[in-house]
This record gives structure tokens, C-alpha cells and sequence, in this order.
């Protein structure tokens, strides 16, 4: 089972767009190096929605063979089509990834018994422990607690990225599903109280532009300290904020741009952070000692 700090790792391109796989493989390592616990590559985070199958496929195989065994590797692998996520997911299998993180179908918003067969055929067809991923304000469908509790009893299914935005919700999923599936936050700003909940951890955004403090503050609160972790997360509560100051990844990748790690390139329809937010979100970088 993963857990701890779990990077939702954005893609680096140049200015034209392409991507930069030199700066990606120097990312790769930058994180295993500073103990983020594991990588989801071609998340939301990495542009998912932006590349073309063949790239995002591309990506996985580098990502993977960059991290060599040393943490594991989440490939993101959904799609709107349960025959494309099929697709992904077993070129994720063939690249070598740990495990498969799986966004509910967008635009064409399924019931809850579409959800559960569109999971259930992915757990059939593709060799590799799922994840799933909810995240009704990007998708437009909300995978109710009932129907993840359904998936749970699944072989190969071993846990949710919830980011609903609701502690409640975490709650009950942990109660619903049990020890053997994990929950996991997908917000930032409320994942350390998620753990006190019996979330075990994070995909996060903001692990890439603090990927040392996002660690300790996870290993702090899974092994019980949660005083510590709450002082450790006190300096970044601003930043977990700023990084949605627009659609997620545009903040996060004009960040990880002026650390100086990757070029500033994003591809359209999304845009490089707007000018009326990046002097704050520069300000509040600088106040958490990120740059």
C-alpha cells in the first residue's frame, strides 16, 4: 500500500510546447532524492487533458525507467473512454509502473452503475493495483461513497484520491471500506486533518515545489506525531492556497518555472499564470522559503 507524500508531478515543456525531458528526468530525481514517497506521473497536475495518447504513454515509460525501482511510480491512466483508459492502463503495465490512478470518466458523466462497471472492466483487463480518483469539480460526476465501497470488495482496487473537498467524506470512506483500502487525499490544504481521519496520505501539488517538507510533514502524522506535523505544515498553508489562484496546473508550473527547474512552457487552452497573480503567489513562495 502507498502512502505519505505522493507527487502529482507536472510534465516540463519548453516554450514551443514540447516536452523537456531532460528537466523531467532532473525533477524525477530532485523528488526521489528529497523522500517524496511516490510519483503520479500524467496526472491532472501533469497536463493529462493536453497531451496526445502516444506522449502521455512516453511519459510514463520515461518517468519509470528515470525512478529506477527507487519509489514507486503511479501511472495516471483515465479517460472519458473506458476503451482508451484500457488503453493507458496497459501501456502503463507494459512501462513497468506500480500502480494505475484512474479519474472518473469526465464530460459524459455516468451513473453511479456506469462508474462501477467502467472500474470493474479496468480492474478485470489491466494487471496492475488501481486507484481511483474523484474529483466531481473538474468532472462533473461524483463517485458516491457506496459505489467506492462496491469497487473496494474488487480484487486489484486498493484505494481513492478524494478531493471532494469534504473531511466528512474522507471519514466515511475509511468506514465504509476498510483497512485494506486506502484513502487519499486530493486537496493540500486539508489532507494533514484527512490523516487524522485515517486518510494515509497525500497526492499533492504542492510536493512539487516543497517535496522535503511535504514528506516530513506525512511521516509525522502516519507515525502519529500530529503536533509536529501541523507545525511543519502551518509555513505552507498559504501556499497550498495560492497554487489554485487559477486552474491547476497553472499556478504550480510558474512556480516550479522561477525555482529555476523547467522552462515556462504550458500548452493551450491552458496559459501561463496571469500577471495579477504572480506577485503574490511569488510573496507567498518567499514567505514559506520555497525560492
Amino acid at each position: 500500500m502507498f502512502q505519505g507524500s505522493m507527487v502529482a508531478l507536472v510534465t516540463p515543456m519548453l516554450a514551443n510546447g514540447d516536452i523537456d525531458f531532460p528537466r523531467l528526468g532532473e525533477l524525477v530525481d530532485w523528488h526521489v532524492e528529497s523522500g517524496t514517497d511516490a510519483i503520479v506521473a500524467v496526472g491532472t497536475t501533469g497536463e493529462s487533458a493536453t497531451l496526445d495518447f502516444d506522449e502521455h504513454c512516453e511519459v510514463i515509460r520515461f518517468v519509470v525507467d528515470r525512478v529506477a525501482k527507487r519509489i514507486p511510480v503511479i501511472a495516471g491512466t483515465g479517460a472519458n473512454s473506458t476503451k482508451e483508459a484500457l488503453e493507458l492502463g496497459q501501456c502503463a503495465k507494459e512501462a513497468g509502473a506500480d500502480a494505475t490512478l484512474v479519474v472518473t470518466p469526465y464530460y459524459n458523466k455516468p451513473t453511479q452503475e456506469g462508474l462501477y462497471q467502467h472500474y470493474k472492466f479496468l480492474a478485470e483487463h489491466v494487471d496492475l493495483p488501481m486507484i481511483l480518483y474523484n474529483v466531481p469539480g473538474r468532472t462533473a460526476v461524483d463517485m458516491l461513497p457506496e459505489t467506492v465501497e462496491r469497487l473496494a470488495a474488487l480484487p486489484g482496487i486498493i484505494g481513492i484520491k478524494e478531493a471532494t473537498g469534504n473531511l466528512d467524506r474522507i471519514s466515511e470512506l475509511v468506514k465504509r471500506c476498510g483497512e485494506n483500502f486506502a484513502v487519499y487525499s486530493g486537496d493540500d490544504d486539508l489532507a494533514l486533518e484527512c490523516t487524522t481521519r485515517g486518510a494515509k496520505g497525500v497526492i499533492s501539488v504542492t510536493a512539487n515545489v516543497a517535496p522535503k517538507r511535504m514528506h516530513d510533514i506525512f511521516a509525522a502524522a502516519l507515525s502519529g506525531n500530529v503536533d509536529e506535523a501541523r507545525q511543519l505544515n502551518e509555513p505552507l498553508k498559504p501556499v497550498h492556497a495560492d497554487l489554485f489562484l487559477e486552474a491547476n496546473p497553472i499556478p504550480v508550473k510558474w512556480a516550479v518555472e522561477i525555482m529555476g527547474k523547467m522552462e515556462g512552457g504550458i500548452r493551450l487552452p491552458l496559459t501561463r499564470l496571469s500577471e495579477k497573480y504572480q506577485d503574490k503567489l511569488r510573496s507567498t513562495l518567499k514567505t514559506a522559503g520555497i525560492i
